[in-house]
């Protein structure tokens, strides 16, 4: 098998517990210059202690209270470069970062994306949750409301950042933004629409198997190695 294929088929998969979001940030850094300097994709799987982070397109509409009353909530307050407006990520979420070359892929921004949200639908699936699309709005829906959000950043072909799937998050942090900047619809978790938590492990694993599904990875260990200027950014 050439390098180029046996990197393509792998995937390095990190189950990182729960961390800050700037250890988040430095992880994906790190995995990006192994991705490009032709190593597997990577999958980081985590929790992160309470963050709202602010997405280019975020308004001022978004915040009510403004960053100050985010800060004084208890959570930090990030900038960040993915796409999509405003969001929180706290213990019981899960948060996916995928850095994953698009070009050995073979895939779009926009297809990636989609990828994604498939992803999610058959995480959501093995837990019991009936999810699904809803066009125009990136992300995955269940019962009326946002289950998971995706947000993404594609530089030279690698993607960072990814997605955050509330399973038994306390929701009430979402309260004090517009959650996406969509303020006509709400959000929930597993545990609200099943009236249990399937539990972060279980959704964990769900995940990986159906991400592993998606992109048509063989070898889920980063034993593979072997190699950027357009950027994009999606989200919502």
């Amino acid at each position: 098998m050439d390098c180029a294929r046996a990197a393509r088929q792998a995937l390095a998969v990190y189950r990182l517990g729960r961390i800050g979001y700037e250890d988040g940030l430095r992880w994906q850094r790190r995995a990006a210059a192994r991705v490009r300097a032709g190593g597997p994709d990577a999958l980081a799987l985590l929790e992160h202690h309470p963050v709202y982070t602010l997405g280019p397109a975020t308004r001022p509409q978004d915040l009510p209270g403004g960053i100050e009353a985010l800060r004084r909530s208890g959570a930090e307050v990030f900038e960040t470069d993915r796409g999509g407006s405003v969001t929180f990520h706290g213990p019981g979420q899960l948060v996916g970062y995928a850095v994953v070359d698009l070009r050995r892929l073979g895939i779009a921004p926009v297809d990636y994306v989609r990828l994604l949200e498939a992803a999610l639908i058959e995480t959501a699936g093995a837990f019991g949750v009936r999810a699904c699309r809803i066009a125009g709005r990136p992300g995955v829906w269940a019962g009326g409301a946002k289950l998971a959000a995706i947000g993404v950043r594609v530089a030279g072909g690698v993607t960072s950042h990814g997605f955050a799937l509330n399973v038994e998050n306390d929701l009430s942090w979402f309260d004090a933004i517009v959650p996406c900047g969509l303020g006509d619809a709400g959000v929930t978790s597993a545990e609200r629409l099943l009236g249990r938590s399937p539990g972060t492990a279980a959704a964990e694993d769900a995940a990986l198997r159906a991400f592993a599904d998606a992109f048509g990875y063989v070898q889920i260990d980063g034993s593979s190695s072997c190699p950027g200027r357009e950027e994009a950014a999606v989200g919502g």
